[in-house]
């Protein structure tokens, strides 16, 4: 792949990241500034719920992040765009639709119907 588009999807990384990384801060921030007390027990439950769900989707996000740097890494060790399983070059379609991949089309569809097989 050619520095040109290296840098694109290093660009695109990046921007994912600071996005991922803020909205992290946010929770955080709304986690620890939110002193409501709800008397009723509906109210709190459904605070609970709410909170829970914010905390699963920022786990998800967690491991996008590390995802991301994984990515970053083998940009910098010009690896970025190998399929790990054949050793091919990862469709540049593919990658801009999802730049974290580390498998081809091809290797990723065996992948899923290995699994559904199990």
């Amino acid at each position: 792949m050619d520095q040109e588009k290296l840098d694109y999807f290093k660009n695109v990384l990046l921007e994912e990241m600071k996005t991922l990384q803020g909205e992290a801060g946010k929770t955080v921030t709304e986690m620890t500034s939110d002193a409501s007390n709800f008397p009723d027990p509906t109210d709190r439950a459904t605070q609970e719920s709410d909170r829970n769900f914010e905390l699963r989707i920022r786990d998800r996000e967690r491991k996008l992040i590390n995802k991301i740097k994984d990515a970053l890494s083998r940009i910098e060790s010009n690896e970025f765009g190998i399929c790990d399983d054949c050793g091919e070059e990862i469709g540049e379609a593919r990658l801009r639709a999802r730049p974290v991949t580390t498998q081809c089309i091809d290797c990723k569809m065996a992948a899923e119907e290995k699994e559904l097989r199990n």
